[in-house]
């Protein structure tokens, strides 16, 4: 077996934690890889005080996104359910959640990166969510994409299913920052407005910033895991479009 697909540590000196991705070049969101992101958070945040946690991954790409083979009738539901469990976790942490992104960043991957406070992202970065193109739709972004950037960009990326380039991405104000190192940039930001901040007081700030947030984000998770598992996966072009995608050939739809 590989080793462990994620690991946290501590910047020296500071009390920012580190959560890492370690599965290159795809770093795919499977079932082991996003408990071992849960357990690695857990360790993490107990090694010592938190100010931030700041998210990336190890290779050329941050994620290609979730398995497609664990979107499949007979694993979907706890791939789903496993997943946007650690999706509500990383947004209801009492800390800003930061994120550096290189490379790809598809489907559960920007998911993943959408529970940040702050995306930072190589000029080369490309952000979207291609499910669509695989017959099915993709819950968390359904819920998190229209509070980041508006419903009209959502349903563009959404529907279309392209991918957005980091310029695009920061106009609509889905990242933040570009730089040639988004981790490095990320860690000055850290060092400049959240190393000398109470955790006491961060912890409340991200309660006052985030309550209706989590609200309804956990209500309409709760509603999408429903439409997605008791509706969309009984079609026939779900199927098509996952059975075509992990052949390698063009889905023939049937429109039903």
């Amino acid at each position: 077996m590989d080793a462990a697909p994620a690991r946290t540590w501590r910047c020296e000196g500071e009390a920012l934690l580190r959560l890492r991705l370690m599965r290159p070049k795809a770093n795919i969101l499977d079932a082991r890889m996003i408990a071992a992101l849960d357990a690695a958070l857990t360790a993490g945040l107990a090694s010592g005080p938190t100010l931030a946690v700041l998210i990336d991954a190890e290779g050329p790409h941050f994620s290609f996104g979730a398995s497609v083979e664990e979107h499949l009738p007979e694993h979907c539901a706890a791939m789903l359910r496993g997943f946007h469990a650690l999706l509500l976790r990383l947004l209801a942490l009492p800390v800003p959640v930061l994120c550096a992104v290189r490379g790809q960043c598809l489907g559960g991957g920007l998911e993943l990166a959408l529970t940040a406070s702050r995306i930072f992202a190589a000029p080369g970065a490309m952000f979207g969510q291609p499910e669509i193109r695989l017959g099915v739709f993709a819950p968390a972004a359904s819920a998190l994409l229209p509070e980041r950037i508006g419903r009209p960009a959502a349903e563009d990326m959404l529907l279309s299913g392209r991918s957005l380039g980091a310029e695009e991405a920061q106009a609509i104000g889905l990242i933040q920052t570009v730089a040639e190192d988004p981790a490095r940039v990320a860690e000055e930001w850290f060092s400049a407005h959240l190393a000398d901040k109470s955790a006491a007081a961060l912890a409340h700030a991200m309660v006052a910033s985030r309550a209706d947030l989590i609200a309804r984000t956990r209500a309409r998770l709760a509603e999408l895991e429903s439409l997605y598992l008791d509706d969309l996966m009984r079609t026939q072009d779900a199927l098509t479009g996952l059975q075509a995608f992990l052949a390698k050939r063009t889905p023939h739809w049937e429109h039903r």
